[in-house]
């Protein structure tokens, strides 16, 4: 590490204690033990040489929305980590995803959170079985009566769960869903809740909840939330784009 990284380091260790506090008061709140939950840091428009950092520190889950940005970030990142002896961290596609996308992000994430439509389902299990590899997959949640800002609707998620649980090389592990803006956060997360615990019922393995972000991870936790996807509490505003 670079001199000029330091403070950096230094920047990032701080803000990820007051994440890691955050949910361990917010478990406790909520009568709940930490270490089931999982935090997922949102890398994008964030640099490789940040998530190398936050590795450092311990991080394992990353978040990425963007195919292009990802494979390039993670193939930087991956190779670095592997001069370097190791290659364990775990990748969430997290962004809406394209179906002409679909067996590329397949081929380098580790989970798809974002699967919201049947149309997904073909060519992600493509190209995980080309890549040779399982893919995670959960099923997006839409909590506000629309399907424009991805997910899919409520009473359309098992159905959907169902097709994902059928395809080879996927494996279905639960819900993932965002609080609609300006809604309140525990009426939607509760109905997430609801819409998991179906899927669950069916498929037992699909036991992942992953809701809450920087500004309502303590309204997630008290709904079951296992991985929780926190970018700027840890990072800070996005960096201007190129």
């Amino acid at each position: 590490m670079t001199a000029g990284a330091q403070p950096r380091l230094e920047q990032l260790r701080d803000n990820l204690a007051g994440v890691h506090d955050r949910i361990a008061r917010g478990c406790g709140e909520a009568g709940r033990d930490p270490e089931d939950v999982t935090l997922v840091v949102v890398t994008k428009y964030f640099p490789a040489s940040d998530v190398l950092l936050l590795h450092q520190l311990g991080v394992r889950h990353f978040g990425e929305n963007r195919d292009q940005e990802a494979s390039e970030k993670f193939r930087e990142v991956r190779r670095a980590l592997s001069e370097a002896g190791g290659d364990d961290l775990t990748l969430h596609f997290i962004g809406q995803l394209q179906s002409n996308k679909a067996a590329h992000v397949a081929g380098y994430a580790d989970v798809v959170e974002s699967v919201d439509r049947a149309k997904l389902v073909s060519p992600l299990a493509k190209g995980a079985h080309a890549a040779e590899r399982r893919l995670e997959v959960l099923v997006q949640v839409s909590l506000d009566g629309a399907t424009s800002r991805g997910g899919a609707l409520p009473h359309d998620a098992d159905t959907l769960a169902d097709a994902v649980a059928a395809a080879g090389a996927l494996e279905l592990r639960g819900v993932m869903a965002v609080a609609p803006l300006g809604a309140d956060p525990d009426e939607a997360f509760a109905r997430l809740h609801d819409v998991a615990d179906g899927i669950r019922g069916r498929h037992p393995r699909a036991d992942w909840i992953s809701a809450g972000m920087s500004a309502d991870l303590e309204a997630a936790l008290r709904h079951g939330a296992t991985h929780l996807r926190v970018g700027t509490a840890i990072l800070g505003s996005r960096p201007s784009l190129l």
